[in-house]
């Protein structure tokens, strides 16, 4: 059991900080794998944090991971998914896409999609434990990803 309480919440500019490291925390180790930086590490959080498109989960005050959701036409766009890498291993991950269940049903969409590069092999072959569905792999933007969806 977790001598914490853990909640998730829309991001506040307060939290632009801490989501820079902890995306740093989490990405870094990728980046020679991929042979670039990942996306989310040039991502502008403040931007996102402003388009009300970050929700954090915490760990008493501190920030433990991180979801960006923007929606689509027709379904909900995981975006970034990310936890400290102290934190990993533990759950929070796994409530993190949760929440992004739940929080799709509400806004009334049916599906949920995601991408992660195709060198990142452990997201690729924990999406399908899951419940996520592989449904296309393609070159964008130089980088090699992969495509998952999920019904809610």
């Amino acid at each position: 059991m977790r001598p914490w309480i853990i909640a998730i919440r829309p991001a506040t500019p307060e939290d632009a900080t801490e989501i820079v490291g902890l995306v740093e925390r989490a990405y870094r180790p990728y980046v020679e794998r991929i042979g670039r930086a990942p996306v989310p590490l040039d991502s502008d959080p403040e931007a996102l944090i402003a388009d009300e498109q970050v929700y954090v989960l915490t760990e008493g005050s501190t920030v433990a991971g991180l979801i960006v959701l923007r929606p689509g036409s027709d379904h909900l766009l995981v975006e970034n998914v990310a936890v400290d890498p102290d934190r990993q291993h533990c759950g929070n991950g796994r409530a993190l896409l949760d929440f992004a269940e739940r929080h799709g049903r509400e806004l009334g969409f049916q599906e949920l999609r995601l991408y992660t590069n195709a060198a990142m092999t452990e997201n690729i072959a924990l999406y399908p434990r899951l419940g996520w569905s592989e449904y296309d792999r393609r070159v964008e933007d130089g980088f090699s990803r992969v495509y998952f969806r999920k019904g809610v």
